[in-house]
């Protein structure tokens, strides 16, 4: 997991703060499609346990898939989370964290689909869109 106990991070605007105990230290990056329209290049998403929010009535979400919620802060437009539906698992924007910016990359997912200009460098594990489908489908999820 990570050296630290907790990390604490917000958006732009602070209107929205966000706390996550055992944080990673590693960042998933995703080059698909719809993140790269909502994050201008790619997401780069940040995991932890017990996440603490606040700022609710700053945070709109949108439902950008059938699998899928993102949430932005409504006041400054910061990134904030993305929510994977059939788990409600959720991971949140790395740059709204200081201390993400020294973790290291887990790996980069739906590279068959990444800008020209969007390359990562790094020795990472990286997977097209078909195989991450397929893993997800393997461990018993479904995509209508």
């Amino acid at each position: 997991m990570s050296g630290a106990e907790r990390i604490e991070g917000h958006c732009l605007c602070g209107a929205v703060t966000i706390a996550l105990d055992s944080p990673k230290t590693e960042i998933e990056i995703c080059q698909c499609d719809m993140c790269r329209r909502w994050a201008g290049a790619f997401y780069s998403a940040q995991t932890g346990e017990n996440a603490q929010v606040s700022g609710e009535d700053a945070i709109t979400a949108y439902r950008s898939s059938e699998w899928a919620e993102r949430a932005f802060c409504s006041k400054c437009g910061s990134n904030l989370w993305y929510r994977f539906l059939p788990t409600g698992g959720r991971s949140f924007s790395a740059g709204l964290f200081d201390a993400a910016a020294k973790h290291t990359i887990e790996k980069e997912i739906f590279v068959d689909e990444r800008a020209e200009w969007s390359r990562v460098e790094g020795n990472h594990p990286r997977q097209t869109g078909e195989e991450v489908i397929a893993e997800a489908k393997a461990a018993g999820f479904t995509f209508d």
